[in-house]
């Protein structure tokens, strides 16, 4: 029984292990796109916010400072309450 508990207890821990590595590559991902992409918007720091969530959703960044949505269908299609494109 308690062989049984301790391999399950390494799993866990490899599993996750894993699984921070994953998402901890993705923030830097979107942290280095999202840079780009917002390096000449009027307003930055909200530019970065939108941006980070959308690229956290659907992985991607399209590149360049503006335009070329046509390269993550996701974060074109995304919209605020208002039907408006939520990412920059």
């Amino acid at each position: 029984m308690k062989v049984h508990f301790a391999a399950l207890l390494l799993l866990t821990l490899v599993l996750s292990s894993s699984l921070m590595d994953t998402t901890m590559a993705l923030a830097s991902y979107c942290e280095e796109k999202c840079g780009v992409r917002c390096s000449k918007a009027g307003v930055k720091d909200r530019c970065l916010k939108y941006c980070g969530i959308c690229c956290e959703e659907c992985k991607c960044v399209p590149s360049g400072t503006y335009g070329n949505k046509h390269e993550c269908p996701c974060y074109r299609d995304k919209k605020n309450s208002k039907g408006k494109p939520k990412c920059p």
